[in-house]
């Protein structure tokens, strides 16, 4: 009967079918074009081998091949060769064979030889009687969001440490100054003839220190350390540090100095650069325990947009840089990937804390700086430091003027610290170097020391106090007596006196823990200011 009418078996006439035909062959037309024009995600076609039968714009864009760079070939070809040596794309066909789909991530090789994060589904394309077509590839480019959630999750790890950091700082830089100051004056008032006396104060004092050091290197990489940054010539500071490092290493390392033209001045603090520098200098001094070359270079660079489009923890804009260069035993891949991280070493037990150039990367960090790590096995390693150029003229320095550390006649200071031991030690270190000292445990009464003594010229007060903070201290106190100077202490910068990680202006700071010698330095520094600076 469907014949007789010339209909089909429902009804659908020849021509009604052939109209249906030309519409699906121009949809899927359509649709085939659309996906060839897709420039987001790299989407192409394989055969139940695994090679390349179809390619479209985005995978040219993101892989950089052009399609018949790869026509014919098999996919495997994107991948790295450890991925490849372990099977991983064959892995992947099976699983999408069996299940349908294969979801993965992981590094891909573009054209120029180039990474990128993959994120990648492998669907099987079936014929209607559930045989194995091949396979539809869909690929997108997560390097930068990649970028951005390891960036996110270094900030949180960042602020996990920083906040365990600062909370044992405060209390473990109390008991350092307690304990190196004392261990300082049995050092200093031993008998000179009970060796064994002087030397076990000597090892307790190194020890002490070593501590202090350790406490220090902490805050750095928590960024939790107060910066006093300056305009600074980068040029000057390696140029004199450069005769330290070269007095620091073996006799058979030769130290190499390159200074770039027209430096321009970055605003940082100089003591701690100088530190940072000490201690790439130190690593490189132990990469190359058989001797060799340890280069120091400084450079004026500009940073471009497409430069950060792969590095998203740098600005763009206008850097000096400074670069520590060494010819050692050089960081295979995986050490690298860890290199910066607290406590990471392959250093021999006993021989170094790891901490070396995670404080170096906190510094950095904080200063609003970049560091890049440069390293290959057997051929050295280069460690790059990225400075924001000032923008402003450098101050001219004022020379320092030559300083009298003792305490002058009818010089009176408040001592504020509600430690009784660091209170001890401070008072009695202060006596001793000929001040005229008060003491007070609290804000409260300290402000009642001020009332009833005028004669004070000098607030010496912790910035954590029980009652009041040492920052509201000196307000209400500088109320009273405008022209009063004020020199803070702490274990651990609050917000009190640090914002975004950089003293505030008006703020003179002596951390915990401190010397005798130091303490008298900052004492008399801040004593010889003028007032009103």
């Amino acid at each position: 009967m469907s014949a007789a009418n010339g209909r089909g078996p429902r009804g659908t006439s020849p021509a009604a079918a052939a109209e249906r035909r030309a519409t699906l062959q121009e949809e899927a037309l359509q649709f085939e074009q659309l996906v060839l024009h897709i420039a987001d995600c790299a989407i192409f076609m394989l055969d139940p081998e695994g090679n390349i039968v179809s390619w479209n714009r985005g995978a040219e864009r993101i892989k950089g091949y052009r399609t018949e760079d790869v026509i014919g070939r098999h996919f495997s070809m994107f991948y790295g060769e450890g991925d490849r040596r372990d099977g991983v794309p064959q892995r992947a066909l099976e699983l999408a064979a069996r299940d349908d789909k294969c979801e993965a991530e992981g590094w891909r090789i573009r054209k120029d030889g180039t990474r990128f994060w993959a994120s990648a589904l492998l669907n099987a394309i079936r014929a209607s009687d559930g045989s194995l077509m091949g396979f539809a590839k869909v690929t997108r480019d997560m390097t930068e969001r990649r970028a951005m959630q390891e960036q996110l999750h270094q900030a949180q790890r960042m602020e996990a440490i920083g906040q365990l950091t600062g909370g044992v700082a405060h209390d473990f830089n109390n008991l350092l100054t307690v304990i190196l100051g004392n261990l300082e004056t049995i050092v200093r008032l031993a008998p000179p003839a009970d060796a064994r006396l002087a030397r076990a104060a000597d090892q307790a004092l190194r020890g002490a220190q070593r501590a202090a050091t350790l406490t220090r290197q902490l805050l750095a990489f928590g960024r939790r350390q107060p910066l006093n940054p300056k305009p600074t010539d980068a040029n000057r500071l390696v140029a004199g540090i450069s005769e330290m490092i070269r007095r620091m290493l073996n006799e058979n390392i030769t130290v190499e100095t390159v200074l770039g033209g027209g430096l321009w001045k970055v605003e940082v603090d100089p003591h701690q650069l100088e530190s940072a520098l000490l201690n790439l200098a130190v690593n490189a001094r132990d990469a190359m325990p058989h001797g060799g070359k340890l280069a120091l270079e400084t450079a004026n660079v500009h940073v471009d947009e497409r430069a950060v489009m792969w590095d998203t923890e740098i600005e763009s804009g206008q850097y000096v840089t400074i670069a520590v260069s060494d010819a050692g035993t050089g960081m295979a891949p995986e050490i690298m990937e860890h290199a910066f991280d607290p406590f990471f070493t392959t250093k021999p037990a006993g021989q170094g804390t790891g901490l070396g150039l995670s404080q170096v990367f906190g510094f950095v960090k904080q200063s609003g700086g970049h560091i890049e790590l440069d390293s290959e096995v057997g051929r050295g390693t280069t460690v790059r430091i990225y400075l924001p150029r000032l923008d402003r003229e450098a101050e001219a320095a004022a020379p320092e003027p030559g300083r009298v550390l003792r305490g002058r006649r009818n010089e009176t200071i408040l001592v504020v610290e509600d430690d009784e031991d660091v209170s001890a030690y401070s008072t009695a270190t202060l006596r001793e170097l000929g001040f005229s000292v008060l003491e007070a445990g609290g804000g409260a009464a300290a402000l009642r020391l001020l009332e009833e003594h005028p004669e004070v010229d000098l607030l010496f007060t912790d910035v954590g106090l029980p009652d009041i903070s040492g920052r509201e201290l000196a307000e209400r106190a500088r109320k009273l007596r405008p022209a009063l100077k004020v020199l803070f202490t702490t274990g651990y910068a609050r917000n009190a006196i640090v914002h975004q990680g950089r003293l505030d202006p008006d703020v003179e700071l002596l951390t915990k823990p401190f010397t005798r010698t130091q303490l008298a330095a900052r004492i008399r520094d801040v004593l010889d200011t003028p007032s009103g600076r």
